[in-house]
C-alpha cells in the first residue's frame, strides 16, 4: 500500500491549509513613530501610542470597509504645537488624524486620543454605516469629528477645544 497522496488530494490539502490561514490573519499592531500613512486594510489595534510625523496626508487612512481600529486607551498625536495649538490656520494638504474615505462599516472603538493633528482629527468622508465610540478629539486644527456620508452613528465621543482662530469649526 503507498503512502503518497495523488496529485487531487495534495491540492484538497493545499487549499483546506489556505483557507484556514486565511480564516486566522490578524490585524495589525500599531505603535510607535509613523512617518508615511498608515493604510489600515484589516482589523486593527493600538499597543502603544502613536506619534504621526507625516506631513500633508492622513497618519492612519482605512483602505477597506467593515473593518476596526481599536485605539485602545492609547493616543494618536500629530504635528500641532502642543502650546500654541494651530497658530491661526489649518495644514494644506489634509493632515488629519483618521481618515475613513468611501467605505462601509467602518468601527473606531476607544476609548483612546486622537489629538494635535494640524488637519481633522478624524474625517469621515462619503462613507456609511461608520461608528466612533468613546473617543475624544482634543486641539486639532479643524474639527475634532467631521462627519460626511449616511447612517453613520457617533456615540459617547468628546470633543475639546479643536479648530483654530481663522476657521472655528470646532467639535463634531
Amino acid at each position: 500500500m503507498s503512502h503518497s497522496k495523488t496529485p487531487a488530494a495534495l491540492a484538497l490539502s493545499l487549499l483546506a491549509l489556505l483557507i484556514f490561514c486565511a480564516a486566522t490573519v490578524r490585524g495589525a499592531d500599531i505603535g510607535g513613530t509613523i512617518t508615511a500613512t498608515l493604510v489600515i486594510s484589516n482589523d486593527s489595534k493600538l499597543v502603544d501610542d502613536v506619534t504621526c510625523a507625516v506631513t500633508g496626508v492622513p497618519c492612519l487612512d482605512f483602505a477597506a470597509s467593515n473593518v476596526t481600529l481599536d485605539l485602545n486607551g492609547f493616543t494618536v498625536t500629530g504635528q500641532a504645537d502642543s502650546k500654541t495649538g494651530c497658530s491661526g490656520t489649518s495644514a494644506p494638504g489634509a493632515e488629519h488624524g483618521i481618515r475613513i474615505l468611501q467605505q462601509t462599516g467602518v468601527t473606531i472603538r476607544g476609548p483612546g486620543v486622537v489629538q494635535l493633528h494640524r488637519g481633522h482629527g478624524i474625517i469621515i468622508n462619503g462613507s456609511t454605516g461608520t461608528r466612533i465610540r468613546e473617543v475624544t478629539t482634543s486641539r486639532n486644527c479643524a474639527s475634532g469629528i467631521l462627519v460626511g456620508g449616511a447612517s453613520n452613528i457617533l456615540e459617547n465621543n468628546i470633543s475639546i477645544a479643536n479648530g483654530n482662530v481663522v476657521s472655528p469649526c470646532g467639535g463634531i
